[in-house]
């Protein structure tokens, strides 16, 4: 086998390890190909086998041990995305009839809801901008 096969063959490896990578999602296949890669460049440039096989095991195992915690990382760092009635707390509303702690009616993002003061005693007229603390069923408790 003459080097000019060796790096096609490596190129085979990493395209081979392409097509599960994009059928499962798996990164790490990807940090194998491009270490297929690099042994691909490394043929090319002449050398021999053991060289190319270790800059394979070089590179794939540095990617991998470098990007996987960053992956980790930045995947539990990611925010969740509040979805239905817990997209409204904290939210600001506007009454629409008067908003005591008996109940009332808010305007939040458009749609009417039945509101309620958080506390007893307090209480807001209409056109006043109020917090949304939290939905009770389907009644918006205000402050």
């Amino acid at each position: 086998m003459t080097c000019v096969d060796a790096w096609v063959w490596w190129l085979v490896v990493a395209v081979g390890l392409c097509i599960p990578l994009v059928m499962t999602a798996m990164p790490e296949l990807g940090m194998l190909a491009v270490g297929a890669g690099g042994g691909a460049l490394v043929a090319a440039l002449g050398g021999g086998l053991v060289a190319q096989v270790v800059v394979f095991a070089v590179l794939s195992t540095a990617l991998i041990l470098v990007v996987r915690p960053m992956a980790r990382r930045m995947r539990a760092e990611r925010p969740e995305l509040a979805t239905g009635v817990d997209a409204l707390k904290g939210r600001q509303a506007v009454v629409v009839e008067r908003v005591d702690g008996s109940g009332g009616r808010v305007k939040i993002g458009g749609e009417i809801w039945s509101a309620r003061a958080m506390e007893a005693d307090d209480a807001y007229e209409p056109g006043r901008r109020v917090d949304v603390v939290e939905i009770d069923g389907a009644t918006a408790v205000v402050m």
